[in-house]
Formats: structure tokens, C-alpha cells, sequence
């Protein structure tokens, strides 16, 4: 749905904050989609998603909600489904999506059901056989928990016999850990909004991978926009990316993490559901790249509540 009168979104409340191990990210993302709501009109108020939440949309007057919550309690379908209890339209994916979505392992069992690529990988617990897993999915490999974003609790594995402490760093998070084949081509990205994918960003950290601290405290990673691929492979990656967040029945907008090999072949590497919007964001800058400035592009996730409010279910 198309809006042109800021107040027909309503009351909004920016849920932001909570209590997953990424706060300090979704607090900066929250005030950053306030400032621009704020800037267009829109009556908008913000919320830390701690405590009891719906006393304080309550309180808040709240007749929509954009969620700025990155992580669990927010990213993976418990405020979606939350929100539809109480009858608040929201932005982003249902309940489904989101769920899923956070869930890096059913994510790729889904991706592999509907014949998507991903790469090789296996389930690991304390009671894997670490050497043999090294073995299989050789040398370098990543080991990171299944329901974090951000980076958080990953590692790259370089040395043989390194994946147990990998491990162990990992479960620190989740009981759910997946080792990874490394994929050396190139990482990039692709934002999807309102179901079409916007320009493919190359990310090329300073350091060994694109851990937290390349993500969103330092100044020295790159971000290729345009991506350097050619029209025909950036099309190519972007069809992947659009197919891959439908699989999901993700909704709205969102953003699909791929790998490419030394070949040239993409491989699914997990969605965002709730993707980063601070200033080091990424879906932000693909939307300047198309000529869509950060304000337009918090009112058009906005306008996606619509949809959220006249399917009556998940998406």
C-alpha cells in the first residue's frame, strides 16, 4: 500500500533494544529509523523492547510498530507473533519467516528442499568427531551458533584441531552449532524490499572475515557498490536472492548473505529477517545506491505493515 499522509500510519512505536546479545546494535538501528520517521511526519515514539512490552505499547498508544530488534525476542518470530496476538500491524516477515529465518540450520534445510544452493555443512555437538569433520570440510572452516546474527560467537577454523574450542565458543550461545565450508570467491549481499532486491554489495573486510567488529566498529571495511560483477551476474544473484527470501515466505524487506566460489558460483549463506540500520548498515546503503534515501526507504519498510495488517496471517 501506498501512503502519502504521514498520518495515516498512525501512532508508531519503534521497538528497539532488548535483551538478545545484539542490544547495543538494534538500539542504534531503532534511533536512526525514529529520527527519519520523525523527519517525515510521522508519529512516531520509541520503545526498549524489555520488561512488559505490552504495558508500554499499551501506555504508548501504540497503532503500528516498526521493529528495529535484532536477534532473539525480536528476529525470530516471538514479538511477531506477540504483536499479532494484541492486533498491532508491524513491519518485516510473520512469525514463519522469522522464526525460520533466525534459524541458520533450517534456513539451509529449506534452501536445500527447494534445490538452492548452499554450502557443505554439518551439525556439530561435543560429541562430534572434530578431526573428522576438519576432514571432510577441509581447511579453512567457519563454526558459528545456528540463532545468532551479527557474527556473534563466530569463529574460522585455520588449524587442524581448532574446531573443538570453535565449538566450545560457539555453544556458548546455542545448543545448535554448525560447521561451515569455506567459500573463498567473494561475500556479498543483497537487501530485498518490498519483494524485489536492490543493488548487490561486496564486502571485503580489512581482517580475516566479517566478524562483529568489522560490521560495526570499524572504519576500514570496504563495501563495493557497484558490486564489480556484470549486469548479467549481478541480475544472476539478485533472481538468487529474491527466490531464496520467498522460500522463506519472508515478507517485506530483508537481506540474503551469499557466497561465490573462485567459479563464480553463489551459494546461499542465511537471511535477515530484521537487517542492520545503523550507519554502517547495508541495507541502507543498496537503497542509495537505487536513489532511495534512508528516510524513503524507512517510509516504504513502513508502508509494508499494510500488508501485515490485511493478510491476516503469516507470511
Amino acid at each position: 500500500m501506498k501512503v502519502t499522509d504521514p498520518r495515516t500510519f498512525g501512532r508508531v512505536v519503534v521497538l528497539m533494544g532488548g535483551s538478545s546479545a545484539e542490544r547495543d546494535v538494534s538500539l542504534k538501528s531503532g534511533n536512526a529509523v525514529l529520527k527519519a520517521l520523525l523527519a517525515k511526519g510521522v508519529d512516531a515514539v520509541g520503545i526498549d523492547a524489555i520488561g512488559d512490552v505490552a504495558a508500554k505499547l499499551r501506555d504508548a498508544g501504540a497503532q503500528r510498530a516498526f521493529i528495529a530488534l535484532h536477534g532473539r525476542g525480536g528476529e525470530d518470530g516471538v514479538m511477531q507473533g506477540a504483536l499479532e496476538m494484541i492486533g498491532i500491524p508491524y513491519t518485516g516477515s510473520g512469525v514463519l519467516a522469522s522464526a525460520v529465518g533466525m534459524d541458520k540450520w533450517r534456513t539451509k534445510l529449506l534452501w536445500q528442499g527447494a534445490k538452492l544452493p548452499v554450502p557443505d555443512y554439518e551439525m556439530i555437538d561435543g560429541f562430534s568427531d572434530f578431526a573428522a569433520v576438519e576432514q571432510r570440510l577441509g581447511l579453512p572452516l567457519f563454526v558459528k551458533p545456528a540463532n545468532e546474527g551479527s557474527s556473534v560467537g563466530v569463529s574460522k577454523v585455520r588449524q587442524v584441531g581448532e574446531t573443538r574450542h570453535a565449538w566450545e565458543v560457539a555453544s556458548k550461545y546455542d545448543s545448535l552449532v554448525i560447521a561451515e565450508r569455506f567459500v573463498g570467491g567473494g561475500e556479498y549481499t543483497v537487501p530485498v524490499l518490498n519483494g524485489h532486491a536492490l543493488p548487490v554489495i561486496k564486502i571485503e573486510p580489512s581482517g580475516d572475515f566479517y566478524d562483529y567488529e568489522a560490521k560495526y566498529l570499524r572504519d576500514d571495511t570496504q563495501y563495493r557498490c557497484p558490486c564489480g560483477l556484470s549486469t548479467e551476474q549481478e541480475k544472476e544473484m539478485q533472481r538468487l536472492a529474491e527466490r531464496a527470501f520467498t522460500v522463506l515466505g519472508g515478507r517485506g524487506w530483508g537481506r540474503i548473505d551469499i557466497l561465490r566460489d573462485i567459479d563464480g558460483k553463489p551459494y546461499l549463506l542465511e537471511a535477515n529477517t530484521v537487517p542492520g540500520m545503523t550507519d554502517h548498515s547495508l541495507v541502507p546503503m543498496a537503497a542509495r545506491a537505487a536513489g532511495i534515501s534512508f528516510e524513503d526507504l524507512v517510509w516504504q519498510i513502513l508502508e509494508g505493515s499494510f500488508d501485515t495488517a490485511m493478510s491476516g496471517k503469516d507470511a
